[in-house]
């Protein structure tokens, strides 16, 4: 199945709003972060339901945002949430995005960049698009270091590229990015039972179960173009 058929199923399926209730949590504090001053332009790399570009434009009054998807049913749904005239939802691929060079202030994406077919291509498209001291915040919960994440592949048809901390700091050096700062954002939202209710149908322990949120949580990476 592609990444088109598989999130095209999710979003008829109204899972849209369910990734953005969970994403929510940790994305919230990435997009705080993001030095958008009024009237940047800003993109959304696998922008989902297009939460990330509303909140955006609600608390640091962003000027034109675009928000790009592999799925045409996501961009229909993103497109229906929203009457802001300044927000525009497109269907593509990360291998090439439909934008010009130089013409973006900064991008967000959140649990979509290890989608891409060719991540090393997506890249240097971002470096391509982003204007001289514009920024990438990615966002991502499936990494090397969250071994709690790992089985999410046997679960997903799609491929997906799961890169270490180190794996991504190289990356993005090498597609021209400076690498202004790493860290973890822990999710301190999800809702965890106690020892007591413990094994559960996803959880041996509730050891591992607050590690997978209060420590591994969301890893931001952010690249700064020179």
């Amino acid at each position: 199945m592609s990444v088109r058929e598989e999130f095209d199923d999710w979003a008829a399926r109204g899972k849209d709003r369910g990734m953005e209730d969970r994403h929510w949590h940790t994305a919230k504090h990435a997009l705080a972060r993001m030095p958008v001053e009024e009237g940047d332009t800003v993109f959304d790399l696998g922008t989902g339901s297009g939460y990330a570009l509303r909140a955006l434009r609600e608390t640091k009054g962003a000027g034109r945002g675009y928000g790009l998807d592999g799925s045409p049913e996501m961009v229909r749904n993103a497109r229906s949430y929203t009457d802001d005239p300044a927000l525009s939802f497109l269907l593509g691929d990360f291998d090439s995005l439909p934008l010009a060079d130089d013409s973006v202030d900064h991008v967000f994406s959140m649990e979509a960049f290890y989608y891409a077919s060719d991540p090393h291509n997506t890249l240097s498209e971002l470096a391509r698009v982003l204007r001289p001291g514009g920024t990438f915040f990615c966002a991502v919960n499936y990494y090397e270091e969250n071994v709690h994440s790992h089985e999410w592949q046997e679960r997903i048809s799609v491929e997906m590229t799961r890169w270490s901390r180190l794996e991504y700091r190289e990356a993005f050096r090498e597609a021209g990015f400076h690498v202004a700062e790493q860290d973890n954002l822990p999710d301190r939202e999800i809702e965890i039972p106690e020892e007591s209710e413990f094994p559960t149908e996803e959880w041996e322990s509730r050891e591992e179960m607050v590690e997978r949120y209060r420590t591994y949580g969301t890893l931001l990476t952010v690249g700064v173009v020179p």
